[in-house]
């Protein structure tokens, strides 16, 4: 039997994910993924329009837009007598409590059923607001981690011993992975653990000349309480740089 509002959604979903700026993929939930559908509820990042639609109706289906940064957009049926749709942000997963401590949740938009008109709302009004607050919860986690810029990589101490960076292009991420370093997807952080200390020594040591060769420079950040290992690399100074102050 011919579904028409499922039709309506994942067709809505597809036309919309090509119009937007940056590339992005649709993926369609029908009830039968009843556990992906719970899950995405409790991550739609609302506390007004969608909130109040999911508090009346748990999701029968949805569609899910993803950026290949981890930005994630979800598309749902609208049950007010409405045409229509309403499109909400979805939280990054994973995330301590403090990590959204003193961000503005990016609440969603109600959209007519016009894809097109639709993409230049989300990319004017939504999009703008959510990624403003993805880039505040990746710097909540980021915590002690000084940032990196385009030209040069910060390596920072943590106090388990481990070394973290963020964020970081693609060519220099490539280095990171290929001496050991793992990259968190949601916060785009990479690390390198302190559970062999020569690995992570020759690790340090080998990265700095790999770099530069690619015109990136490379600087330890050494927190107060850590004097680095004698082994480690002896990169220059990072510049300084505060990170900005988190409240709620």
């Amino acid at each position: 039997m011919y579904d028409y509002e499922t039709e309506r959604l994942a067709s809505f979903a597809d036309v919309l994910a090509g119009e937007l700026p940056d590339t992005w993929t649709s993926f369609y939930h029908s009830s039968e993924d009843k556990d992906d559908l719970v899950e995405l509820s409790n991550r739609v990042w609302d506390l007004d329009l969608v909130a109040e639609s999911l508090s009346e109706r748990p999701l029968q289906q949805a569609a899910v837009l993803s950026r290949p940064d981890g930005a994630q957009l979800v598309v749902l049926d609208r049950h007010d007598e409405r045409d229509g749709f309403l499109i909400a942000a979805v939280a990054p997963r994973s995330l301590p409590d403090e990590a959204y401590r003193g961000v503005h949740e990016p609440n969603g938009i109600a959209v007519a059923d016009d894809p097109f008109l639709s993409a230049e709302q989300v990319a004017g009004d939504l999009l703008a607001r959510y990624d403003t607050a993805l880039a505040q919860v990746r710097h909540n986690v980021m915590g002690g981690i000084q940032p990196s810029q385009p030209d040069r990589v910060v390596l920072t101490w943590q106090q388990d011993g481990s070394v973290a960076a963020a964020p970081v292009g693609e060519t220099a991420g490539a280095v990171l992975v290929a001496h050991g370093f793992i990259q968190d997807p949601q916060t785009g952080i990479y690390r390198l653990s302190a559970d062999d200390t020569r690995a992570q020594a020759r690790a340090l040591r080998e990265i700095g000349p790999q770099l530069d060769a690619l015109g990136i420079g490379t600087a330890l950040q050494h927190p107060a309480a850590r004097t680095a290992p004698t082994a480690a690399m002896p990169p220059a100074p990072a510049a300084s740089r505060n990170p900005t102050t988190r409240a709620r």
